[in-house]
């Protein structure tokens, strides 16, 4: 009588576990690892269990790679995200930046509106240069840099210590 190892009975796991997740990866090597096992027609599902033990907390969502499984099933073959429309960045160039300051230094009174007017860009471009690049701030309906700011608020609080001490 033959006798049978317990383990010999077992079957194998399908996944192979690596010495280390593959933490650092881009999404388009995920894609491409979804896009080869959708092509071998295995299961959105098992793909995403197979991937999160490879991957980890990198890993692309379940329903990442539901959509992506679906776009390869209907042909499309790239796995680079296609361009999309989308809120624009404010384009800011050295040229605008110093007419900008130009115009500020110039006219302290004037408005963001006016400056995008005047040098004939919109708005939140305008509202970036003043505000994020320049760092002016409106004090007293004028715009004023942090430096000035800073010093405005020394002396207020200079001048409330004289008052209270009297």
């Amino acid at each position: 009588m033959a006798v049978r190892c317990r383990n010999a009975t077992r079957r194998r796991s399908s996944s192979v576990k690596m010495a280390a997740p593959l933490a650092t990866c881009t999404k388009e090597e995920q894609r491409s690892v979804i896009r080869f096992l959708s092509n071998e027609g295995v299961k959105p599902i098992e793909i995403h269990r197979r991937m999160k033990v490879q991957y980890g907390d990198a890993c692309l969502s379940l329903q990442q790679v539901y959509e992506w499984t679906r776009k390869f099933m209907n042909a499309i073959s790239s796995v680079t995200d296609s361009s999309r429309a989308g809120q624009a960045h404010p384009v800011v160039t050295p040229e605008d930046i110093a007419a900008v300051e130009a115009i500020v230094k110039e006219n302290r009174r004037v408005t963001v509106n006016e400056i995008a007017a005047h040098l004939d860009m919109c708005h939140e471009s305008a509202h970036h240069i003043v505000h994020d690049v320049l760092h002016f701030h409106k004090v007293f309906n004028r715009f004023r840099d942090k430096k000035y700011l800073s010093f405005l608020f020394d002396l207020t609080s200079y001048m409330s210590d004289l008052v209270i001490e009297n």
